[in-house]
């Protein structure tokens, strides 16, 4: 059983890594892979550019598990005429949950792979944020179909696979939708603007206090100007009182991420997301520091933009029913 356990695990991993590989050679980026009791997901922050090569590699994981299935399958019949039952029957086992795990993900329930290929044969025609919303609402269809299956059967796996179905295609329509808006608003249009930080020879006694002053735990530290580094309020409070007068901030400085003034809203949520930083410092061409931004900079701007958004919308419908006729 333990044998089987860890087979099973295993093949997941290869049925995500051959997506992972696949995206990567593709010019994909993927930030992690993460195994979970239903199944595995590839964690990308920018997926390959073109949709044939979205739908291939989503193909290639069911693929892999099929052909892991052969494989495990050949070697059970390799085993027929030997002694090692236990062996033979955990490599039949094996054989039918990889043969499943690829016949189910071809499921056209998005997101998973099946309904990513919907979505990819779907892009060219209606664009990536309509696709993502017809997927989606075949996604959350499925889901509740599984629902209710589960129900009738008493199966608690089958709802466990419906919520987590339901909640990935709305997190991924989500996500478009956001993708399809930050990608039109500059880095300008969210950061909040700063021309000057802490400097980097400035005590750390000073640093605390311009934190303190300005009611923020990072600000940018800077050298003629340029963003060279971070200090932090919870660094700085580690230092003993009779060393904070001594010490410059550039002695306890974080590195420093940096996004440019004209890029868009998405790169910086996503550099933030491959970086693993709170926030990025906003430079001009020339490397000056312009200002920061953050993910509550970003929702913040998300929400500003769609209400223009909308309400340029509401009065377009407005006067299309004002006009006469």
């Amino acid at each position: 059983g333990l044998g089987v356990a860890v087979g099973l695990f295993a093949s997941v991993f290869v049925h995500e890594l051959a997506h992972t590989l696949y995206a990567l050679a593709r010019g994909g980026r993927v930030r992690s892979i993460t195994l979970m009791m239903v199944g595995g997901v590839s964690e990308l922050t920018e997926a390959p550019p073109r949709p044939r090569d979205e739908a291939l590699m989503a193909l290639v994981g069911p693929l892999t598990s099929i052909f892991l299935a052969a494989g495990f399958g050949a070697v059970t019949w390799l085993l027929k005429d030997t002694f090692s039952f236990n062996l033979q029957f955990a490599c039949f086992y094996l054989a039918s949950l990889n043969l499943f795990l690829g016949l189910f993900n071809l499921l056209p329930a998005f997101p998973m792979d099946g309904g990513r290929i919907v979505r990819a044969s779907l892009t060219g025609r209606l664009g990536v944020l309509r696709a993502t919303k017809v997927a989606s609402v075949m996604g959350r269809s499925f889901a509740v179909l599984f629902g209710v299956w589960g129900v009738l059967s008493l199966n608690p796996f089958l709802l466990v696979i419906a919520v987590f179905i339901y909640l990935g295609a709305e997190g991924e329509a989500r996500q478009a939708r956001m993708k399809a808006t930050l990608e039109r608003v500059p880095v300008s249009a969210l950061m909040t603007p700063r021309v000057g930080g802490v400097d980097a020879t400035s005590s750390l006694w000073d640093a605390m206090w311009a934190l303190r002053r300005e009611r923020r735990l990072m600000l940018p530290v800077t050298e003629d100007g340029r963003p060279v580094g971070w200090v932090e309020m919870q660094t700085l409070s580690t230092v003993p009182d009779e060393e904070r007068a001594t010490r410059a901030a550039r002695e306890l400085m974080l590195p420093v991420e940096t996004v440019g003034l004209e890029e868009d809203g998405w790169t910086a949520l996503r550099r933030m997301a491959e970086k693993e930083v709170p926030q990025l410092a906003v430079v001009t061409a020339d490397g000056t520091l312009a200002g920061t931004i953050d993910v509550a900079d970003v929702q913040r701007g998300l929400m500003l933009y769609e209400s223009r958004v909308e309400r340029r919308e509401r009065q377009a419908r407005g006067f299309q029913r004002e006009r006469p006729a």
